[in-house]
C-alpha cells in the first residue's frame, strides 16, 4: 500500500496564504495505442498565488494519482516544468502540463520549497478528477460505433 502523504517533507509547514489552483482542465485522446490501450492525455493549467507575506522558492512536486483501477500512481520530482520559480508576495506562477493515462483517476497534488527564511513550506492543490468522456469509452470498446 502506497502512503498518500501529500507533504514531501516531514518538517514542511503549509503556508498561509500561498495557494494552488487548478485553472482549467482538457482532455485530449491521443491517437497512439499501446499494448491494446487507449491513451488519453489530460492537460491541466495551475496557478500558485502567493498571498502571504514572504517570499517562497517552489523546489518540486508531488502528485498521488488514485486510478478507478484500485491502483494508486505516484509521481514526485524536482523542480514544476524545469523551474525553480520564485514568487515574491502578492505574484504568482502559472504553468501547464499534462498526464497520459488509459484509467480515469483523482488527482491530489502538493508543490514543496521554502521560503525567504530557509523553512521548508508546502501548498496543496484540491484534488480533481481526470475523467475519460463516456463516448469515448463507448466507442472504443465498439470500433464499429
Amino acid at each position: 500500500m502506497v502512503k498518500q502523504n501529500l507533504n514531501v517533507s516531514e518538517n514542511s509547514t503549509e503556508l498561509e496564504g500561498l495557494q494552488a489552483t487548478l485553472d482549467k482542465l482538457v482532455h485530449h485522446r491521443e491517437k497512439s495505442k499501446v499494448k491494446g490501450l487507449n491513451l488519453h492525455a489530460f492537460i491541466y493549467f495551475i496557478t500558485i498565488r502567493n498571498l502571504s507575506g514572504r517570499s517562497v522558492t517552489l523546489k518540486g512536486r508531488k502528485w498521488v494519482l488514485s486510478n478507478d483501477d484500485g491502483t494508486t500512481t505516484v509521481v514526485e520530482g524536482e523542480k514544476i516544468v524545469g523551474e525553480t520559480p520564485v514568487i515574491p508576495p502578492g505574484k504568482s506562477f502559472s504553468y501547464n502540463s499534462y498526464h497520459v493515462t488509459h484509467l480515469a483517476a483523482t488527482a491530489s497534488g502538493s508543490f514543496h520549497g521554502v521560503d525567504e527564511y530557509a523553512e521548508k513550506i508546502h501548498v496543496r492543490l484540491a484534488p480533481f478528477r481526470l475523467e475519460i468522456p463516456k463516448d469515448l469509452e463507448m466507442s472504443e470498446e465498439n470500433p464499429l460505433s
